[in-house]
Order: structure tokens, then sequence, then C-alpha cells
């Protein structure tokens, strides 16, 4: 009789490890397929662009079609003048929405603008760049780098929004209700107390934000449009690594198609450094 349950109980124990070991190399062959894409692409552009980065792409204009030389310095320089302009806007809209949310939106109109946050984030942003486009390039009289940076202000928006509301969220409720206790003041228990101890979370999704918008391309095809010259003012069409790769790509100049890799390559490591930054800053948690 007990050698039977003993049997039975190997027997039991072998199927689970063979389940087991199947599983785990599903998982492993899942792992496989998902990352293959990834390190292809990469690998790709990193092959392709390599070769065309050099001191002259980082510090030269582009050059004329068909040419050789020239780099993509004004692309670089309206890259961060636009991410500077976005973040100039839709960062402190956002935190003050994500704190809204948060704090004071347990009514119907808290419920409003969490439901109109999650349709900004839905929306295609070449949606964002034609609305834009419409409500601020026609009233300004043609394209511009404010165009392009209210265009990705309204991209980060909801992103930074979301992010604030959710960090503010975690912070316990024992550390609102110590400060309400001592005669505190709402604003200023959220300000002083509130906000630092959710902060670095928030920076976290504001970075996140910032390298979701450095790369967008077709929001800026309707608002800051693009120039192969020097920006001499923030009223005039700019720059921007985005586009210019988006027509050095689509171009029939071999050149000009060597250093649209060569400005894929440098928008990814942007990117990479960004979302290397966030997570290294949610680990010091």
């Amino acid at each position: 009789m007990k050698k039977q349950k003993v049997n039975k109980l190997s027997a039991n124990l072998g199927r689970r490890r063979m389940f087991s070991g199947f599983m785990i190399t599903l998982t492993v062959i899942s792992m496989i397929l998902a990352l293959t894409p990834l390190f292809s692409i990469l690998g790709y552009v990193i092959v392709k662009g390599f070769s065309a980065l050099n001191l002259a792409f980082f510090t030269e204009l582009p050059a004329p079609p068909g040419e050789a030389g020239g780099g993509m310095a004004n692309g670089i320089i309206g890259t961060f003048t636009l991410i500077s302009l976005a973040s100039a806007i839709g960062i402190p809209v956002g935190l003050m929405a994500g704190i809204f949310l948060s704090e004071y939106g347990r009514n119907r109109f808290g419920k409003l603008v969490s439901f109109l946050t999650d349709i900004m984030l839905g929306i295609p942003s070449i949606v964002i760049g034609i609305v834009v486009y419409a409500l601020v390039v026609l009233a300004m009289g043609g394209f511009s780098a404010y165009a392009g940076g209210i265009a990705l202000a309204f991209i980060m928006i909801p992103a930074v929004t979301r992010t604030t509301e959710e960090m503010l969220k975690l912070v316990p409720n024992h550390i609102r209700e110590a400060g309400l206790a001592l005669g505190i003041p709402k604003w200023r228990v959220i300000m002083l107390i509130i906000l630092p101890t959710a902060l670095r979370g928030i920076i976290t999704g504001i970075m996140l934000a910032i390298a979701r918008v450095s790369g967008e391309t077709a929001p800026l095809l309707f608002t800051a449009f693009g120039n192969m010259y020097w920006s001499q003012s923030l009223n005039e069409p700019i720059a921007s690594m985005p586009v210019l790769v988006f027509n050095y790509a689509i171009s029939p100049y071999a050149e000009w198609q060597a250093q649209a890799w060569a400005g894929a390559l440098t928008l990814i490591l942007i990117v990479v450094v960004l979302n290397v930054s966030a997570r290294l800053i949610t680990r010091k948690r």
C-alpha cells in the first residue's frame, strides 16, 4: 500500500517536473521571439548609422543634395529647443493636472478630466499635429518652433498627468493625515510633504515622456516643418532630427540616406539614455 502511494507521488512529481520544464522552455522561446526584433532593429541601425557618425555630423549644417559631407547640427539644436519648449508647457500643466486628480479629483469634474486624459493618451500624434496646425499655425501665419513645442506638449501632458497621479496615490494616507493634524493647510502638505515623497517617481515619468516626444515626426511636419539652415527666431520654421531623418530617408541621394541612418542612431541613443536614467532613478527609491 505504501509502495503504491510512493510510486504515485513519484509519478506526479515527474509530471510536474516535465510540465515545469516545458513552461520554462516556452517562456525562454517567447522571450527570444520578443527580443529578436528589438535587437535586429538596433543592430541594423548601429551597423548602418555608425559609419556616418563623425564630428561634422554634430557641428555642420546639412550639405546640398548630392554632395558629400555636412551634418545635422541644426536638427540636433532644433530638437533640444522643441523639447525644451514642450517641457516648459507640458511638465507644469501635467504636474498640476496630476495633483488635482490625486488630491481633489474625487468628483464629477475630476472623473471628466481623468477620462479626457485617457483619450489624449490614445490620440495618434498626427491628429495632434493637424489640430495644432489648424489652431496655431494658421493663426500665427506660418510654421514655427512655438507651434512644434505646443504639439509636443500636448503629447507630454497626459503622460505626465497620469504618472503624477499614480505616484501621488502611492504616498500613504497617514502622511497626509499627519500633516493636516498639525494644522498645515492642505496645499502646503501637498507641496512640502507629498510631492517630495513622490518626486523620484514623478521625475521618472517626466523623463519617459520626454523620451517619447523626442522621436515624434508626424506632428512636427504640420507645425515646426523644418529648416535646412539655422533658425534665427522661434517664430520661424525650425529643423529637428526626426524630420531630417524622414526627409533624408525618402530622398534619392545616397549621402542623405547614410546621414538618415546616423540620425536614427543618434535618436535611439538619446531615448536609451533617457530610459536608462529613468530606471536608475527608480532603483534608488
